[in-house]
């Protein structure tokens, strides 16, 4: 069992529901399955980088200590969007440091499960 997380570039929506609503938009134009093959943004493909250098990718994880349900990474980007697998055992620990290094970067975490903004909008 997993939980995804979605981080992408551009403004901050207002409030939770029009991130669901930009979440939406960016899956069904990079994500969907008659979206384009676009390869990831510098900013996104950095902060795959910048995930890696916490937990290894799960093609290297010899030591099973991994959070990422699939891999590599990088191949669950496409344009300006990620959405990823986290294996579930690791949620916690793993999304609170992915919406750290998300907002250092200047880009938008969401959780489409919880359907909020991470971290969570006040």
């Amino acid at each position: 069992m997993s939980y995804d997380l979605a981080v992408w570039e551009g403004e901050r929506p207002a409030d939770d529901a029009a991130a669901g609503q930009r979440f939406d938009e960016l899956y069904e134009e990079y994500v969907a399955a008659d979206g384009p093959d676009v390869p990831p943004t510098k900013q996104i493909a950095a902060f795959v980088a910048a995930l890696l250098e916490r937990w290894p990718d799960l093609t290297e994880d010899e030591d099973d200590v991994s959070p990422w349900s699939s891999g590599p990474l990088i191949d669950e980007a496409s344009g300006p969007l990620i959405y990823f697998p986290i294996r579930w055992s690791m949620v916690e620990e793993a999304s609170v440091h992915i919406a750290g290094v998300a907002s250092s970067m200047g880009l938008n975490c969401y959780d489409p499960q919880g359907q909020c903004l991470w971290p969570a909008m006040r």
